[in-house]
């Protein structure tokens, strides 16, 4: 793995960092391909219970890497397309990976977090921003339409009519405004960002981590499912947390009215 991404583990907690603070953190090919290695290292991990994911150098992600972009401006534009096909596809597994992580990812955005940036972001389970963090779509500015899932996340989380402006307009907007569109989950000062992450960080990590990952399931598969499937999927996944120690933990706690100390097993 490269120095794009500088990655940390603290008791059950594991935070990436995003590395190109020169750029605001700009997607490019090795940034996608640490990024990848980073969240399947973590996936498999079973101490870790709980993901951050943040930017270095004050700014989550400005988005792909335009200068990087430039570079490719030469070639045919049958060739052109075929290399940002390849380039785009390539960021894919990251959102698959995190959509089927089986703990839950909290973004920690300040800054510019635009392009890619609100993809990533939207790909996380909860999202904190500081309130100098400024938020857009970016893709139209450049003459393209969005990727990295965003088309997917956006008119689920705002609705189709706002999504539409947000995606072809590409105006810049603040935390709080996200926070009233939903994107955002709260907005914090930004001095207290990295504090507010880590307590909640360290909440959730303290939790029925395999529950977690359950209705984590249950949830993204929501909207494509029908209340009847939905329901046996509910009634299944119940089940199975009925029979991991955490569940005999929480039953237990509750009945001895004490706090429950769950091992995420």
């Amino acid at each position: 793995m490269g120095d794009t991404i500088i990655t940390s583990v603290d008791g059950s907690i594991a935070t990436i960092t995003l590395n190109r603070p020169k750029v605001l953190n700009a997607l490019n090919a090795d940034l996608v391909d640490d990024l990848f290695h980073s969240l399947s290292r973590f996936e498999n991990q079973q101490n870790v219970r709980c993901l951050i994911i943040r930017g270095n150098g004050g700014h989550f992600m400005a988005g792909g890497d335009l200068k990087s972009f430039s570079e490719e401006l030469d070639r045919e534009p049958e060739e052109r397309r075929r290399y940002f096909e390849l380039f785009v596809g390539k960021v894919h597994p990251i959102i698959q990976a995190m959509r089927r992580m089986p703990k839950p990812i909290i973004a920690s955005v300040n800054g510019a977090a635009g392009g890619f940036g609100m993809s990533l972001m939207m790909a996380c389970d909860l999202v904190v921003a500081a309130e100098n963090t400024i938020f857009t779509m970016a893709y139209s500015n450049i003459g393209t339409s969005p990727d990295g899932s965003s088309t997917w996340f956006l008119p689920r989380i705002v609705g189709l009519r706002k999504a539409m402006e947000l995606a072809l307009l590409a105006d810049r907007f603040d935390a709080k405004e996200a926070e009233n569109l939903g994107l955002v989950n709260k907005v914090v000062a930004a001095d207290k960002l990295n504090e507010y992450v880590d307590k909640l960080a360290e909440r959730l990590a303290c939790g029925p981590t395999h529950a977690f990952g359950n209705t984590k399931l249950l949830l993204n598969k929501s909207f494509d499912s029908a209340l009847d499937s939905q329901l046996q999927a509910e009634a299944e996944s119940f089940a199975d947390c009925a029979s991991t120690d955490d569940f005999k933990e929480g039953i237990t706690s509750f009945i001895e009215k004490r706090k429950a100390v769950f091992s995420g097993k």
